[in-house]
This record gives C-alpha cells, sequence and structure tokens, in this order.
C-alpha cells in the first residue's frame, strides 16, 4: 500500500476518535432541549446519508428510494414490539437483515438498468412499497402505530423524559457508518465498487465482479439504513407511512452527501452537519407563517451551496487542512 495513502487513513481515523470524543461532550454543555433534538437529528441524517452514500457515492448506483429500507426498519422494530413485544434491539437486527435481503431482491433487476433508468426504478419501488403499507391494516394503514412509552426504560429503549440516550445512539450509530465506510473505503469491494462507478466495462474486463459489488453495496447499505428508521421510530414513537416512507426521505438521506462531497469519507457527515441545522432553523423561524417562506429560504441556500461546490463542500478542505493538524507531515501525505 502507498504509504501516504496509509497514513491518511490512520489520520482519517484519529480525527474521527477526536470529533466523536468531543461531540460526546457537547449534551453536557447544551441543555436546551430543542437544540438536543437538533442534534440528534443532524447525527441520524448524518448515518444515514453515510449509508446511502456507500452505494450511491462510491458504487455510482444513485438511489432515490432509501425510503423503503427506512420505514421497513421502522415498521419492523414498531410491529414486533407492539404486536409479539419483541424488544427494539431485536427489531432493529431482524429490520436491518430484511431490508438487506430485499435490497437484493429488488437489485437482482433492477441492477440490469443503467442511469435515470435505474433512479426512476427506485422511485417507482420506494413509492410501491408506501402503497402497500397505506392499505396494509395489519399495519396501521393510513392511520399508523403509536408505540406504547411506559417510563425509561433502556431494554425498550423509551426515554420520554430525556433526549441524551437518543443522541448518544444516534452518534453510535453515526461512529458505526462512518467506520464501516473508513474499513470498506480500502477494501476488495471499496476498490471493485470505485472501479464499477468509474468505467463498469473496464473493470468487468479486469476481473470485478459487476453485478455481485453493486448487491453487497446494495445489502450493507440497506441494513444500515434500516437500523436507522428502527432508531427513528423509536425517538418519535409514532409512525405511520408518509412518517417514514415519504419520497422526501430519500431526498434527505442524498442531500448531505451531494452538499458535503458524494463518494467522500467525510463529506456525508459534513453536509448534515450544515443541512440539518439550516432545516430545523429556517422552519423554526420563518416557517410560521404557513406561506413556505422557510422552504424558500431553505431551497435559495442549497442551490446558493451547490452553485458556489458543485464538487462538494468537503473540497473547502483539503487533505492538509483537514486532517494534517494530526500530522507534522501534513503537506507530504496530499495525494
Amino acid at each position: 500500500m502507498d504509504t501516504a495513502f496509509a497514513e491518511r487513513r490512520r489520520r482519517d481515523l484519529i480525527v474521527a476518535f477526536v470529533l466523536a470524543a468531543v461531540a460526546a461532550t457537547v449534551p453536557l454543555f447544551v441543555k436546551d432541549s430543542y437544540l438536543q433534538n437538533m442534534m440528534v437529528l443532524t447525527l441520524m441524517w448524518g448515518a444515514l446519508s453515510q449509508s446511502w452514500n456507500i452505494l450511491s457515492g462510491y458504487c455510482g448506483q444513485i438511489s432515490l428510494g432509501h425510503a423503503l429500507y427506512f420505514g421497513l426498519g421502522a415498521y419492523t422494530t414498531t410491529l414486533l414490539f407492539t404486536k409479539f413485544g419483541v424488544l427494539p434491539w431485536f427489531g432493529m437486527l431482524g429490520g436491518g437483515v430484511i431490508s438487506a435481503l430485499i435490497a437484493m431482491a429488488l437489485g437482482y433487476p433492477c441492477f440490469r438498468l443503467r442511469g435515470h433508468y435505474f433512479v426512476i426504478a427506485t422511485i417507482v419501488i420506494a413509492e410501491i412499497g408506501l402503497l402497500l403499507f397505506h392499505n396494509w391494516d395489519w399495519a396501521g394503514a393510513a392511520m399508523g402505530i403509536e408505540i406504547p412509552v411506559r417510563g425509561d426504560s433502556w431494554l425498550k429503549f423509551q426515554f420520554p423524559r430525556s433526549k441524551l440516550p437518543y443522541f448518544y445512539f444516534a452518534l453510535a450509530l453515526a461512529c458505526v457508518a462512518w467506520f464501516v465506510t473508513w474499513w470498506l473505503e480500502d477494501s476488495k469491494w471499496g476498490y471493485w465498487w470505485r472501479a464499477v462507478k468509474d468505467n463498469p466495462e473496464a473493470a468487468e474486463s479486469l476481473g470485478v465482479v459487476v453485478f455481485n459489488s453493486k448487491m453487497g453495496a446494495a445489502a450493507v447499505s440497506a441494513f444500515l439504513v434500516a437500523v436507522g428508521g428502527s432508531f427513528y421510530a423509536q425517538f418519535v414513537s409514532y409512525i405511520d407511512p408518509e412518517s417514514v416512507m415519504g419520497f422526501q426521505f430519500s431526498l434527505l438521506m442524498a442531500l448531505p452527501a451531494v452538499l458535503g462531497g458524494i463518494g467522500t469519507l467525510w463529506g456525508p457527515m459534513l453536509g448534515a452537519v450544515i443541512l440539518i441545522p439550516l432545516t430545523e432553523l429556517t422552519r423554526s423561524y420563518v416557517g410560521g407563517s404557513g406561506k413556505g417562506i422557510d422552504l424558500i429560504v431553505y431551497g435559495g441556500l442549497i442551490i446558493a451551496i451547490s452553485l458556489a461546490r458543485p464538487q462538494g463542500l468537503i473540497g473547502l478542505f483539503s487533505v492538509k487542512n483537514f486532517t494534517g493538524l494530526f500530522s507534522p507531515k501534513g503537506k507530504e501525505a496530499v495525494r
């Protein structure tokens, strides 16, 4: 392995550890519940965007239907808990496995499509899933399902009096999503995905099993997104099809990665740190009139950022500036 590349990966890991440690101390100083709620959502969407980035960023298979896996995770955990008394922790695992299997089953026909045809297929499949849950009476149909809350409990993962447990779980989920991406980036699969993204024909001629690599990326991405959906269901204690499977969820997973830098290690988290607080603040301070002013301001800012940095905001930070703080040889490590 190139020594500069290996050194950069070590620095990335150190920076991630330091940032996670700093983030873990923030709730000790920020006591406002609104700000804590914003931090939970920022970490959750950062983890979801990081997971989306595995398939769409590294493998180049742009998906706008990941709300399906988010909803499957939420519904699996909620139905198992409300119908059969299965603890949410097992529901998270079950939802992840189910979503990964469905992602591979859907990938079997869809990965034969390319470009905008694949994107359209993901949107259509997600909308079909939304309609099915809208009409599935056992799953609450359009009325949704309310999760009964009976006090603070780590066993049942319910904390109506505090947001701190949700914050630390969201932080752990973001760390796991980042670490999985970091680990895969330098694995055989990571190299396969980038090769498939750049030129599938050339990659296949060199021995890359293109179809299998796409299936693997879809399974990992769907599993992590489903865990995020399970967490969201426990966080809000109520779900219905629109609140966990709406098209806006697919967009919210993609936007942080696109703004931060698609196909990069740090881009999704950077995009989420900027995008999610921006979303919440514009809705809180200019969204009360009901005239959609918050959406106009929010959309205008997104357009401005996209025009200023079309390659992603991560481009503002060179390797030297972003990770070189922990190395005296930051300049030499730039590739």
